[in-house]
């Protein structure tokens, strides 16, 4: 009696089990192959640390080539008030913003937001945060039931808190592992930024 009860919760935990990597597979499928996506995100032209004067964002960079691998639409959130050319003046901007929480008003909404299920966000880390204008684009829309993928580029500090930041302004939403990759490579090494690009793409399930 005693092996047959053993046996028995062996058989229950082992369909347990598999009941949780059956979830995941579906989770993984339901995000990559429904519904439409979008590519919001937030980059700067100018002068860069690292790069130097660059004519198209770093962020804007890995956006675009995570576009082209998904299908997905791109947008730009793009501030009514611009941010200085000058590197250090813009981080002046962008220390006095966050002390402020400031939230700047941005030029563009999304058209028909409700049918995108699936929401990649990029942005460059600034004093270890999204830039301001990240948030009036996270708190302008309602993303309950919906996936958001972040991403950014940075010069050595990861995607530092803002994976958490992100679930805490927008709750009911599920998040999936972010990417991040330095300015530098998104720049200057394409086919490297494309390669490490493709990999996590592969690994969400897309």
């Amino acid at each position: 009696m005693k092996k047959f009860f053993a046996l028995s919760a062996a058989f229950v935990v082992g369909l347990f089990v598999v009941g949780l990597f059956a979830g995941s597979g579906s989770a993984s499928a339901a995000s990559s192959g429904s519904g439409k996506i979008l590519i919001a995100y937030f980059s700067r032209t100018g002068q860069e640390y690292g790069v130097g004067t660059v004519t198209k964002g770093n962020t804007a960079k890995v956006a675009e080539i995570i576009a082209e691998k998904t299908g997905g639409t791109l947008f730009e959130i793009r501030p009514v008030q611009s941010y200085p050319f000058d590197y250090k003046e813009c981080t002046q901007v962008a220390s006095r913003e966050k002390a402020q929480k400031a939230r700047p008003a941005i030029a563009e909404k999304v058209a028909d937001f409700d049918k995108y299920d699936t929401i990649f966000v990029g942005y460059p880390i600034w004093w270890g945060d999204m830039p301001m204008p990240v948030y009036t684009f996270l708190e302008s829309y309602n993303f309950k039931g919906k996936t958001i993928i972040p991403f950014c580029t940075h010069g050595g500090s990861g995607l530092s808190s803002t994976e958490q930041n992100i679930t805490l302004t927008c709750p009911g939403a599920k998040l999936l592992s972010g990417f991040e990759m330095q300015g530098s490579i998104a720049q200057k090494e394409p086919a490297q930024a494309e390669e490490k690009i493709s990999a996590w793409l592969n690994k969400i399930g897309f």
